[in-house]
């Protein structure tokens, strides 16, 4: 059971990866990437996962099987692409541009590649899932399943304009879910029929 010190934790978690999401990026644009933009960046997807999960026990008892489904592939996604970014935007930022080349070419990009795509799955799921259940407000609900997923995306090429956009509507997104979230932490959970 969620208390509201939890919910508030967990949203105040999430007010912090929509910031690392969307203020680097915003940096980036002028300065180019460095290595605290990175390092925010690379932390950014660990601290919504308590987000997520907090925002899925709010919303339990609206979503059915499908929810509880994309909750779980939500929460996978997360941290797979979480370890990749932190790995890429941390631990191999500082590699010479041909080594990181080579080794995104191999196995290691199929890898990386392979969490994007269940991130963004994940994402889709959840986002479609709060939109569904209509506990969330259904803007920053419908920016969770196309933005994150259009990080995926965009995460291997250059910064430019269209990265930036991306990587600003994604953090507004979650920055917005988690604020709803944190007005609401004292408010009693409402059970309602699942959702088919």
């Amino acid at each position: 059971m969620y208390t509201k010190a939890l919910f508030r934790s967990s949203a105040a978690l999430g007010l912090l990866s929509g910031a690392f999401m969307a203020a680097p990026a915003m940096v980036e644009l002028v300065t180019g990437e460095t290595a605290l933009t990175s390092l925010l960046l690379g932390l950014s997807p660990a601290l919504a996962v308590p987000l997520a999960a907090a925002l899925h026990a709010r919303q339990i008892h609206a979503v059915g099987g499908f929810g509880t489904v994309a909750h779980l592939v939500n929460l996978l996604g997360l941290g797979l692409f979480g370890g990749a970014a932190y790995s890429l935007n941390i631990a191999l930022f500082h590699l010479d541009a041909a080594v990181l080349g080579e080794l995104m070419g191999g196995p290691t990009g199929l890898v990386v590649l392979a969490c994007g795509l269940v991130f963004a799955l994940g994402s889709v799921l959840f986002g479609a899932s709060m939109v569904r259940a209509r506990v969330h407000p259904r803007v920053p609900a419908w920016g969770y399943a196309v933005a994150l997923p259009a990080l995926a995306v965009v995460a291997p090429l250059p910064d430019s304009p269209l990265t930036i956009a991306v990587h600003v509507l994604a953090g507004a997104s979650v920055a917005w879910l988690a604020a709803v979230l944190w007005a609401r932490a004292g408010a009693p959970v409402h059970a309602v029929p699942a959702v088919a």
